[in-house]
């Protein structure tokens, strides 16, 4: 998942994102308010952590900015301060969940899985798409209970299609999403279409023939 960490402490920003990746997330980071609307403007996210007290200004401004952007994304506040009005605050606003400062990572961790459950997995960990099962938690998947072996970006990729059911993506937009801003860096989109391929390949072999090319426009997840 594609998760933007709104944090000023440079040291707890970097913990955050290091330990994240580590459970196979793509993380961004935006140190300041400036930064993050910057962000939130151009890129979407399946979730923001957002720090209340930024130096620059206030992670609830950067919220009401995703709410005004119709932006769906799971969202967690995270703040120094235990103070309830700040959380009936944040939650009013629309966020989905509230951690205080000191945390666990592994805590943070568990409420992130939770707010895409609720959000994306529709409470469930598991994908489900016809044939094609997709355990989220242990990031595995099935056709017709035959385990599937895909790379991470192959995995990533096949979870981003189920979840965007029916809609055209574009090449940048799957770009942006599985290589964040380094997505920018290249100077074609040729790995992108090695993925796909790769991906359409293993489907294909088990019958589930679903990702097509929309031609001119990108590709989409469908049935026949």
């Amino acid at each position: 998942m594609k998760i933007l960490i709104v944090e000023d402490e440079q040291a707890l920003q970097q913990s955050i994102s290091i330990y994240l990746e580590k459970d196979g997330n793509l993380c961004e980071v935006a140190s300041d308010f400036k930064e993050a609307v910057y962000k939130v403007h151009l890129y979407d996210y399946d979730l923001v952590i957002l720090d209340v007290n930024l130096i620059t200004g206030s992670g609830l401004d950067v919220l009401k900015v995703l709410k005004k952007q119709k932006k769906e994304c799971g969202i967690i506040i995270i703040s120094a301060n235990n103070s309830l009005d700040d959380k009936l605050n944040g939650l009013d606003l629309g966020a989905d969940d509230y951690i205080t400062k000191p945390f666990h990572l592994a805590e943070l961790n568990s409420r992130i899985k939770a707010v895409l459950r609720r959000g994306k997995y529709g409470g469930d960990d598991m994908l489900i798409f016809n044939e094609i099962k997709v355990d989220t938690k242990s990031r595995t998947a099935y056709i017709n209970s035959k385990s599937l072996q895909l790379t991470r970006k192959e995995y990533d990729l096949l979870v981003f299609f189920m979840t965007n059911k029916g809609r055209v993506l574009s090449k940048e937009i799957i770009a942006e999403h599985l290589w964040g801003d380094n997505s920018d860096l290249a100077d074609n989109f040729d790995f992108i279409y090695v993925h796909i391929n790769n991906l359409r390949k293993k489907l294909t072999a088990e019958g589930a023939k679903y990702i097509k090319t929309a031609y001119g426009s990108g590709y989409k997840f469908i049935e026949d």
